[in-house]
């Protein structure tokens, strides 16, 4: 099978629609939760599946790191390595790889850099990341590209969009070769992990900065290299205001397809999920859910909460009384405090879960309204009730 998209219904710029890929058909938009190393943390693949994910995000330089890109090639491929059935999407590494400074050291080849890990001296170029993310057998895989800080000035933003756009060029060229099994035995071997679709579809990354004119200058480039089956947007929530976060996402919004799904990376608080909708992105990804249960910090309809407060040590009401999640329906705010503090990882397990099983239900809340026609009024009202009740606490 291979990749469509197929759109349902659209309020403005939303749009509610089906992802199809060779793993299952995922419905639009869509938070996809973040398994960076094979692992949604704190949770099992069953957890995810109960509560209606339908895709999940997997990283190749962590990955390649440890346990090694080829290791799970041998254990079959990620599906396979870590019982996951539906899509996965593997992201290239870039912002890994950019964010180690002082570590890391560019040239037009790739990136040289040190592992976190074991200090080991390491080389990405974007054909070694498309053997990469080939082993690691995901159904989407991204391009390798150049990051930069959010407000980041323009001559750094277009020297950082034009390599990724060379890069582009080669991480396409490479998924070719690989797919068409061309090279000596070892490399053929090295792009056929088992048990896996021998087709991946590569997206490219719209990146930019803050600048609407490099933004459209990027798509239209990209969009005459080749017919993607998606796109990436990239170079955000890394630093710069909300406002140029929303105002680049209306500008790449304008500059690409309609017929094709949009993917928002690294984006996935409440009110960015909503914004980024009802601006024409179809899927999200972000490791704030989990990250921030580990922490005790919890996602509700009226707001952010802090379960180590001390008011909720006698609270017997549910960490968000609206979400149906298992956490929300069997336990009180009293006893995961309890857990939390006390150190137990169950408290760790249920506010993770909690807090993804509530991205993906505002995905879902927000693909409803649009079928429904009543985005705008679902969206104003929601944010509204989150946003007031934030700034009260």
């Amino acid at each position: 099978m291979s990749f469509s998209f197929q759109i349902d219904a659209t309020a403005g710029a939303a749009r509610a629609g089906v992802f199809s890929t060779p793993h299952g058909a995922v419905e639009t938009p869509a938070f996809m939760p973040v398994g960076t190393l094979a692992t949604v943390k704190a949770l099992d693949p069953d957890d995810l599946v109960n509560m209606g994910a339908s895709m999940i995000l997997s990283n190749a330089y962590h990955l390649h790191l440890r346990p090694g890109d080829e290791v799970v090639r041998e254990m079959g491929g990620l599906h396979q390595f870590m019982q996951w059935e539906g899509p996965i999407l593997t992201d290239s590494g870039g912002f890994q790889v950019f964010s180690l400074e002082g570590l890391r050291t560019i040239e037009e080849e790739g990136v040289e850099f040190q592992s976190h890990i074991d200090g080991s001296r390491r080389f990405f170029t974007p054909e070694i990341v498309m053997q990469i993310e080939r082993n690691l057998g995901a159904d989407v895989i991204m391009q390798f590209d150049h990051v930069i800080p959010g407000q980041s000035d323009e001559a750094s933003a277009r020297d950082a969009s034009e390599r990724s756009i060379r890069w582009l060029a080669r991480c396409l060229a490479e998924v070719k070769r690989l797919e068409a099994g061309s090279g000596t035995r070892e490399e053929v071997l090295r792009s056929n992990p088992r048990n896996h679709a021998n087709r991946q579809a590569l997206f490219p990354i719209v990146q930019g900065g803050i600048h609407a004119h490099l933004r459209r200058e990027a798509a239209d480039a990209i969009r005459s290299m080749h017919d993607w089956d998606g796109f990436g947007i990239g170079g955000l929530s890394v630093g710069e205001e909300k406002g140029a976060m929303y105002e680049m996402i209306e500008v790449v919004d304008n500059a690409l397809p309609r017929s094709h799904p949009r993917y928002l990376m690294g984006v996935g608080f409440p009110e960015d999920l909503i914004e980024g909708i009802r601006r024409g992105v179809d899927l999200f990804d972000c490791v704030a859910p989990t990250r921030m249960g580990r922490n005790g910090a919890v996602f509700t309809r009226d707001g952010r909460l802090n379960i180590k407060r001390t008011e909720y040590r006698t609270d017997p009401k549910p960490l968000d009384p609206d979400c149906d999640c298992s956490a929300c329906t069997r336990f009180t705010r009293a006893y995961i405090r309890h857990l939390f503090v006390s150190d137990e990882i169950l408290g760790l397990r249920l506010l993770s879960l909690h807090n993804v099983h509530f991205l993906l239900s505002l995905a879902r809340g927000a693909r409803h309204a649009i079928r429904n026609g009543n985005l705008e009024q679902w969206s104003r009202d929601w944010l509204a009730r989150y946003r007031i009740s934030r700034a009260i606490a």
